[in-house]
């Protein structure tokens, strides 16, 4: 069996396992895709017409699956893709597109909406619980609250990452305790996805507090780690029902009718 003659050819070979995991989606790791993805499957399916308030909404991301819909944005708008610099930040970040700015705590309850939009926010909010509450006084009797939030995140927005995320007890617990019917529960993946992400995410990290780059070596070792969890997440089951996703997952996708 050969070996490689310098690093470089090493490093090159690993740049190769790379582009043909990636070629055949074995290396992309769909967190946010996935997640996208059922927003806007969720949102488009809402009646035209409705209200729908985006919680926490900040750059307005979702809006555009709001056409059909009479959107009303809030945030307390205080982010400004900064933060204190620890932790991971976004660099820039506009809140042009709000209408309410104000703490969701604050939210005038002199309406109330057919729908609650609140997607990656509640582990930004000092009392996750309250906030739930809050919430749920603004929909109207009948109406529905779509949330995702993360099951375990990093540090990032900090300061205003107050926890590192939810399980599906939390919702079922605080939704049914206020008095709304959980109609949607899915995971967004499972464990192996979870793995995928975070060793993909071992060389920024390094880069970031050490200012190291792995060696090619090591480089390898992770590109084949990434594409012996994709195989194992595939034998996991569909993405929105892993059978892993009860020992962890990136986050839960939820849908709860307050009811009349």
């Amino acid at each position: 069996m050969g070996t490689f003659r310098s690093g470089g050819e090493a490093f090159r070979a690993g740049i190769a396992v790379r582009n043909i995991m990636d070629r055949h989606g074995m290396f992309r790791v769909k967190n946010k895709e996935a997640r996208d993805a059922w927003l806007k499957k969720t949102l488009k399916a809402l009646p035209a017409g409705h209200s729908i308030l985006d919680v926490g909404a900040g750059e307005c991301a979702y809006k555009k699956y709001c056409c059909h819909l009479d959107y009303v944005s809030q945030d307390i708008a205080q982010y400004d893709g900064k933060g204190n610099t620890k932790g991971l930040h976004t660099k820039t970040w506009d809140f042009d597109q709000i209408d309410l700015v104000c703490d969701v705590y604050e939210i005038p309850e002199d309406r109330t909406y057919d729908h609650i939009l609140c997607t990656e926010v509640l582990e930004h909010v000092v009392d996750p619980v309250r906030a739930v509450e809050k919430m749920v006084r603004l929909m109207a009797p009948g109406g529905t609250i779509i949330v995702t939030a993360p099951f375990n995140s990093l540090t990032h927005f900090a300061p205003y990452h107050y926890c590192t995320g939810f399980s599906e007890y939390f919702y079922r617990h605080h939704f049914e305790r206020f008095g709304c019917e959980i109609e949607t529960l899915e995971p967004n993946g499972g464990f192996f996805d979870f793995m995928d992400q975070e060793i993909g995410r071992v060389r920024r990290v390094r880069k970031q507090f050490s200012g190291w780059l792995p060696d090619p070596l090591s480089l390898i070792i992770q590109l084949l780690a990434r594409l012996n969890v994709r195989l194992l997440a595939a034998l996991d089951g569909p993405r929105d029902r892993r059978k892993s996703s009860e020992l962890q997952t990136f986050g839960w996708h939820v849908v709860a009718r307050k009811q009349k």
